[in-house]
């Protein structure tokens, strides 16, 4: 028994490595400036989608004579608050507000006191006036507050981008995965298909159909959206092109699984880095898409808070700087933060970075 080594009998177990995922993560955390670009566009969206809470021309809580009211859910007529008149109230006439803070009287409004139709009808000087304690950025040639319009119109953009960029992802992932995964006649026909399709000239269609229908934001997201998923589609399609081949797809065909569930359950998954990579700069294009049509005249109806409106009002208002100078900086800041979240999301998932 001289040569018997005693063993242990506790054997660590090796740490299981992290998935994919976990390591991508961990790889686009540690790039700085596309986390930051992330958290702050993050935070961006969400100012924005709480917009009626943060500038608004209507209080968020009124008490009135020992009553309860909550004017941004509802409206109230003027005459509930000692008013002449049976039209809705507007909470920025100084009779109204003087009344709802006499006494024990007291409202709540929004750090900023303006909504994105609300016109400042009280302004010491003409419009576009520059900023001022009433109006932290200005206002338009409207007399509408400049900020009110920067917050709204950001998150119609966003929200717009988002869904334009969903759409085409759908419809490119399902094109491209289709013909790359089947090629021969089926990729060729689709192939001439989406070339034929791709020389329609785009812009002309969208003025035929804003001079045919009336302007609203379902029509040109679904003119977009038949335009914006052939790019994507190349890249899935190369994809899946590739994968095809490999080994664990003909094991999966020898098992005799379908179709469906190879391109679901083993090809689509390996396939999905492209389609993550391009989302940041997919939405860049997006919002710049919606900023140049409004900036045109061919984007959402007139009165919509929009970007593209805004620049096109610091045009032909040459010396109200503050108007340019803030929808440029809002504009740039956004596709920015986009583009650097891009290119962090690509290092990510490159499998030749080390973690």
């Amino acid at each position: 028994m001289s040569g018997w080594i005693p063993v242990s009998s506790s054997i660590d177990a090796p740490h299981a490595s992290p998935s994919p995922a976990r390591r991508a993560w961990r790889r686009f955390a540690r790039n700085r400036l596309g986390w930051w670009s992330l958290v702050l566009f993050a935070a961006m969206v969400l100012a924005s989608l709480l917009a009626e809470v943060l500038s608004n021309d209507r209080p968020l809580l009124v008490r009135y004579e020992g009553q309860w009211y909550w004017p941004l859910l509802h409206d109230y007529p003027e005459t509930t608050f000692g008013g002449d008149f049976e039209a809705p109230t507007d909470y920025l006439d100084p009779y109204v507000r003087a009344r709802l803070t006499s006494g024990d009287n007291w409202a709540l409004y929004p750090p900023n006191p303006y909504g994105p139709k609300a016109l400042n009808y009280w302004a010491p000087g003409p419009h576009p006036a520059p900023p001022s304690r009433a109006n932290l950025l200005g206002t338009d040639d409207r007399g509408r507050d400049l900020l009110a319009q920067l917050i709204y119109g950001f998150r119609i953009s966003v929200l717009f981008a988002l869904a334009l960029t969903a759409i085409g992802v759908v419809l490119g992932v399902l094109a491209g995965a289709v013909q790359g995964y089947f090629g021969g006649r089926l990729d060729l026909t689709m192939q001439r298909l989406i070339e034929i399709w791709s020389s329609m000239p785009e812009l002309y269609l969208l003025i035929i159909f804003s001079a045919v229908f009336a302007p609203s934001i379902t029509l040109l997201l679904v003119l977009l959206s038949l335009f914006g998923w052939m790019g994507l589609a190349d890249y899935v399609r190369a994809e899946f092109l590739r994968n095809r081949q490999l080994d664990y797809v003909r094991a999966a065909r020898a098992l005799g699984l379908s179709h469906t569930a190879i391109i679901w359950r083993h090809v689509l998954p390996n396939s999905l880095t492209p389609v993550v990579t391009f989302l940041p700069f997919r939405m860049s294009a997006s919002i710049l898409a919606l900023t140049s049509l409004d900036f045109l005249g061919l984007g959402v109806p007139p009165g919509t808070p929009s970007l593209g409106e805004l620049l096109a009002q610091g045009k032909n208002n040459i010396d109200a700087w503050w108007i340019s100078l803030s929808t440029f900086a809002v504009l740039v800041l956004t596709l920015t933060l986009l583009t650097f979240m891009g290119d962090a999301l690509r290092d990510a998932l490159d499998p030749r970075k080390a973690d």
